[in-house]
């Protein structure tokens, strides 16, 4: 009886630091790119997978302690995927006291539809979902746009872009819909897939598989998944130095004269603002994780950030 009480012990400490660093990356996130303002209606897009449940429940936590006052609206687009079990997001949301909406829209059909069998559904399934989801938030006046996509997500576009597109270009945290009338963030950005993982099983979120595109595992971005799952075993602390480099871009030393001005390198100008030839210098590379345990739990202080700067 004495072991299975310290086992819960030490499960309820090990869920209570999961959360809290998830706060934490939450809070950074909305921080660093004043993703949620005082008075905003921020609509949190709810598939029925871990990400966007983690994404709902850690925003419902810092909203009963943030400073500024945010509403939080969870809408569901139920795409009328066969078999779709259309209870249970209704029914969770009920439990949890939460305001939702619930969508239902045929996207499966036309997709289906449109694409021949065997082929990327991904695609026009996103386009479709997207126009709704921002005709949606029109219609409920919400001002934000959440999305529940990760930094592994980031980490994966950005290398599904170099690969496929010819482009570093990856997912932002914050941007302007197609249709210039909303700003679509996402608070997960700093969140760890892995994490979010556990923190699903641990709240035993309902979770609803996509059957849509689950079908589908030659996908170039589940290809580049496993490449990134595999430098994190190997390689521990390889994901956040190649996150960390999203956020230190020198562009002096990469390639595009559009962003900058290589024409105007002369000799004898001042170095100021700007890095030498480095090139081939040996550089000092921390081989170390990262440890998110020895940094403080900021989420409440950025969010008093948040209200300061806006």
């Amino acid at each position: 009886m004495t072991d299975l009480t310290q086992q819960e012990k030490k499960q309820t400490y090990n869920f209570n630091k999961l959360q809290k660093r998830l706060r934490r990356n939450v809070g950074n996130a909305i921080a660093d790119f004043g993703m949620i303002e005082d008075g905003d209606k921020v609509m949190v897009c709810l598939s029925g997978g871990k990400d966007s449940y983690t994404l709902l429940d850690i925003l419902l936590n810092l909203q009963q302690s943030a400073p500024i006052q945010f509403d939080i609206v969870a809408v569901n687009l139920d795409q009328k995927q066969p078999g779709f079990p259309e209870h249970v997001l209704p029914q969770y949301l009920e439990n949890i006291g939460v305001e939702y909406k619930i969508v239902q829209e045929n996207t499966y059909g036309i997709v289906k539809e449109k694409i021949p069998e065997g082929k990327t559904t991904c695609s026009l399934c996103s386009r479709l979902r997207r126009g709704i989801l921002y005709r949606t938030a029109t219609e409920l006046g919400a001002t934000k746009i959440a999305l529940g996509h990760h930094r592994d997500d980031m980490l994966a576009t950005l290398f599904l872009n170099m690969f496929y597109g010819g482009k570093m270009k990856s997912m932002p945290p914050k941007l302007i819909s197609d249709d210039g009338k909303h700003i679509v963030i996402r608070p997960l950005a700093y969140c760890k897939e892995k994490e979010i993982e556990k923190y699903a099983l641990a709240k035993g979120f309902p979770i609803i598989p996509c059957n849509l595109c689950g079908s589908q595992p030659n996908l170039q971005r589940q290809v580049v998944k496993e490449m990134l799952n595999t430098w994190d075993r190997q390689y521990p602390g390889r994901l956040e130095t190649m996150f960390s480099a999203m956020q230190n871009i020198t562009l002096s030393h990469l390639c595009d004269p559009n962003l900058f001005d290589f024409k105007g390198i002369h000799n004898g100008q001042s170095l100021e603002g700007l890095e030498g030839d480095m090139a081939f210098d040996e550089e000092i590379v921390s081989t170390m994780p990262f440890d998110d345990e020895k940094t403080n739990d900021f989420s409440h202080h950025n969010l008093i950030q948040v209200k300061e700067v806006n």
